[in-house]
């Protein structure tokens, strides 16, 4: 089983993955591929997928959870846990340096009392 999740794509590569997935909602595909059709169509989102970003995740028994994942140009990227992958969120400068403390109504409340 395959998903894979698309954000700011050309409408030419939806158009393309529905040739062997099936569009569930925008941006969001499923279906059943063999190993090596995953790949090629992983190849195809790369080459496509200019400014978007993509998550594939996909069912497989060389790992102990039975899937694992791909991101490309995205928040999230994959750690090794202890044996077990995850998905992380990432830490990025414009985020930690665009807030300026205090910003938020709830830091507000917290100075108040």
């Amino acid at each position: 089983m395959v998903t894979i999740v698309l954000t700011a794509c050309p409408a030419g590569l939806r158009g393309h993955l529905t040739r062997w997935l099936i569009e569930v909602s925008p941006g969001v595909f499923v279906g059943r591929v063999n190993a090596r059709l995953r790949d090629e169509l992983w190849k195809l989102i790369l080459e496509t997928v200019k400014d978007g970003r993509a998550i594939m995740t996909y069912s497989t028994r060389e790992t102990e959870q039975g899937f694992d994942f791909r991101v490309h140009r995205h928040d999230w990227s994959v750690e090794d846990f202890e044996g077990l992958r995850v998905m992380r969120r990432t830490t990025s400068s414009k985020r930690t340096t665009g807030m300026r403390r205090g910003w938020s109504a709830a830091s507000h409340l917290r100075r108040r009392k």
